[in-house]
Parts: C-alpha cells; sequence; structure tokens
C-alpha cells in the first residue's frame, strides 16, 4: 500500500527488470590416453677401423773395433744388441763379430670389426580422441 502511495504523490512508477546471465566454467575430464612403448632392436655393426701396431725392422752390421759387446741404446732410440761368437786363436777369447740394430716404428694396419649394436626406440601412440594434440619428432 505504501508503494501505491509513493507512486501517487510522486507520479513515478519504478519496474524491476530481470535477464538470465550464463556462467560459463571448465571441468577437467580424461578425453583419451598416449602410451609410450620403448623397444630395444639390433642392428648389425660392419666397419674396418685403423689401429697402431709396433713392428721391429732389424738391420745386421759389422761391428766397430772398440765395440764393448753391451746392449746400447743409440741416440735415434735405436737399440743396439751385440751377437757374439767365439773365435778359435792362439788363445780363446770372445769377439765381437756383429752388432743386431732394431727398430721400432708404428704403421697402421686395419682389421674389421663385425657385431651387433643395440640401440632403443621410442614408439608413441594415442587414442583417436587425442591423436591431434600430440605432436611426435621426426624418426
Amino acid at each position: 500500500m505504501e508503494d501505491q502511495e509513493h507512486e501517487r504523490v510522486t507520479g513515478e512508477v519504478s519496474v524491476v527488470r530481470s535477464e538470465e546471465r550464463l556462467d560459463v566454467g571448465t571441468v577437467e575430464r580424461e578425453a583419451g590416453k598416449v602410451r609410450i612403448r620403448k623397444d630395444v632392436e639390433t642392428v648389425p655393426y660392419d666397419e674396418v677401423v685403423s689401429y697402431l701396431a709396433e713392428v721391429a725392422d732389424v738391420e745386421r752390421v759389422g761391428p766397430d773395433p772398440d765395440d764393448s759387446g753391451e746392449v746400447e741404446t743409440l741416440p735415434d732410440g735405436t737399440l743396439s744388441i751385440p751377437v757374439i761368437e767365439e773365435q778359435l786363436v792362439v788363445e780363446k777369447r770372445l769377439v765381437v763379430v756383429e752388432r743386431v740394430l732394431v727398430r721400432k716404428r708404428q704403421e697402421t694396419r686395419e682389421q674389421r670389426v663385425t657385431t651387433e649394436l643395440q640401440r632403443e626406440r621410442v614408439t608413441v601412440e594415442a587414442d583417436a580422441a587425442v591423436e591431434d594434440r600430440v605432436q611426435r619428432p621426426p624418426d
């Protein structure tokens, strides 16, 4: 009644207006699954590899008149090994008759190595519902 009296006195009418509002939110749900599987595969390995090996070159030379008869190492790293034999003379004595020089050198050789190596492969699978959401690197 008071509202009607208020309306008569002021000459105004008030109306309440309502409207619907939409409240939008999100809820997490499982859309699909992505599975990762790791397999081990065996691949053949066949390659020729180089390696260094020491080789002895032997040279025979005559002795110096004052040869000591001892094993010597020459300035270039060569090992000098005397070879001694008996020589018949009026008296018996040892005489150096030859010195053997042994030099080491390196030469490159090749040998085939054949084996099998294992490596892992990763496979990624996804349900059809999420397939377009899975990015895979190139193989």
